[in-house]
């Protein structure tokens, strides 16, 4: 006669409401994933059994409910079983699921406890051989960007008469009104990021038309003080039907010279389904890509887990990508606290890779939530209490035997 059977139930119990215990702390916890534990029966040469043992506690990798947080460095895992990779400062390689992230003043983005987030910088793919590393955003300016091309659609009137002067134009000295039937400006930025305005001046020709039938127009490019700009003039011919037939395919070369330390301009001016009806002159599109240069004011993570930071020129630029990682078996992975693990041989080595597929896309501005079960942990807690009760009893019923044989 023994308590060894007892006592042993005693502590798998105990153990049993830690673990539930532990669980339900945590339910609130960011990227927590419950545990069970689980049991297994003791034998040593004998049919009666020597009680119980925990056996192992597993951790359920369900994924959480994704909840809407407002941060824009906050991350959720969707539908998917990927792990974020982040690297402590010694270089040791952790995972979590726990996407509450902050940027560093030096721009690093880490966790909470300090632990940096890994992935690839900008411009550089993953695979053959390279390795994630530490992201960093940097706070350094957007470079500007010199225009060269400029996209252009005009609707010129063809009600319109000829103007009653010549055109004519100079430094100091701009056209008039009887020169031109219609005028407007485009904007375009050097290779320092200056703006500059240049006004395209469109007049009526009363020549011979290009296309027979048809009618010309002529256009003339001038700098915002008159000063011609290169290229310019040209002749659009227009058919009867008030489509543009030359110049071929639309497209204009305009240059301006070297000024004020920045590069001479080169700029396509394409005029592609610029017509000439009968209805007011109006810029049906007008765009160029050229642009100044812009400080960081933002950044959002994209579903692949890009890095995308918004500039105070209105441009936008891939800052990075966040890697993910997956494993053969995820139950083999080990606790570290904190909200990450650690790889261990019973886990497999570490599938890296970036979002999508089985691993799951990112969503930015929310959080997954714990995947705690609160009802059924409370309902198993229960079932343990009464377990760790039962097991007592069997500690006192031996007693009140053993007591009895004493008493002979």
């Amino acid at each position: 006669m023994g308590f060894g059977q007892g006592v042993s139930g005693l502590n798998a119990a105990a153990s049993n409401l830690d673990v539930i215990g532990n669980n339900i702390a945590n339910a609130n916890t960011v990227g927590y994933k419950q545990s069970a534990a689980q049991f297994a029966d003791v034998y040593a040469g004998t049919k009666i059994g020597l009680g119980v043992r925990v056996n192992s506690v597993v951790q359920s990798f369900n994924q959480g409910n994704i909840e809407a947080s407002g941060r824009s460095l906050d991350v959720a895992i969707t539908n998917g079983n990927g792990f974020f990779r982040l690297t402590s400062p010694e270089g040791a390689v952790y995972y979590s699921r726990n996407g509450q992230f902050q940027r560093q003043e030096d721009g690093r983005i880490t966790n909470m406890q300090g632990l940096q987030v890994t992935g690839y910088p900008a411009g550089v793919a993953g695979g053959a051989g390279v390795q994630p590393q530490p992201l960093v955003i940097s706070n350094a300016q957007m470079e500007p960007r010199a225009t060269s091309n400029i996209t252009a659609k005009f609707q010129l009137d063809s009600r319109a008469t000829v103007p009653t002067q010549a055109f004519a134009s100079a430094a100091g000295s701009p056209p008039t009104s009887n020169m031109f039937n219609y005028s407007t400006a485009i904007n375009v930025y050097d290779s320092l990021g200056n703006k500059q305005q240049l006004m395209a001046y469109f007049a009526k020709s009363a020549g011979a038309p290009t296309v027979a039938g048809g009618t010309d127009w002529r256009m003339y490019v001038t700098d915002v003080n008159g000063n011609a700009v290169g290229g310019a003039p040209v002749t659009l011919a227009f058919d009867n039907a008030g489509a543009l037939q030359s110049p071929a395919a639309g497209a204009i070369t305009l240059s301006q010279p070297a000024a004020n330390g920045a590069q001479a301009m080169a700029m396509k001016l394409d005029l592609t389904g610029t017509t000439q009806f009968g209805a007011d002159n109006d810029v049906k599109q007008l765009s160029q890509n050229g642009y100044t240069s812009g400080s960081l004011l933002g950044f959002s993570v994209n579903g692949d887990g890009t890095i995308t930071g918004n500039y105070s020129n209105e441009q936008t630029k891939p800052l990075g990508q966040i890697v993910m990682a997956a494993f053969g078996n995820v139950e083999g992975l080990k606790p570290e606290g904190d909200n990450v693990w650690s790889a261990t041989g019973a886990s497999g080595q570490a599938l890296v890779g970036v979002a999508g597929g089985s691993m799951g896309t990112l969503r930015s501005n929310a959080v997954e939530a714990s995947n705690v079960d609160l009802s059924g942990q409370l309902v198993n807690l229960i079932v343990a209490q009464r377990n760790y009760q039962a097991n007592a009893q069997t500690i006192k019923a031996q007693d009140t035997v053993m007591q009895t044989l004493v008493n002979l």
